[in-house]
């Protein structure tokens, strides 16, 4: 499986961007999906993971009833749509494949200014 981001960049605080992701499998994508996110001098956190069926959704904390995960599973990708972002939001974002062994894309910036 490979999977490649695309998406983020900048924002002033309160506004939106999405960042999606892509996978190249030649498979079903049974398996868990979701983005994690690291900033400087932070350790990697989970964001938001969908299940393989896509109906069990865990979400941080701090991004509940701001940030939406979504996947489709005809194009083989996940989105997260994130809303009234804040400055502590900002991080490069990892899109996550829970594969045997683990899959993980590139990373993509996303900013928010205050």
């Amino acid at each position: 499986v490979q999977l490649v981001e695309s998406g983020g960049g900048l924002v002033q605080a309160g506004g939106s961007l999405n960042v999606s992701c892509v996978a190249f499998d030649d498979g079903s994508m049974v398996y868990d999906m979701g983005w994690y996110r690291q900033s400087p001098g932070k350790g990697r956190e989970a964001v938001a993971i969908s299940g393989w069926d896509g109906e069990r959704i865990i979400y941080l904390d701090s991004v509940k009833g701001r940030f939406t995960i979504s996947r489709d599973f005809t194009k083989k990708t996940v989105h997260l749509q994130m809303n009234s972002l804040k400055p502590e939001d900002t991080a490069t974002y990892y899109c996550y494949a829970d594969t045997s062994p683990s899959t993980w894309g590139q990373g993509i910036q996303v900013t928010v200014s205050a």
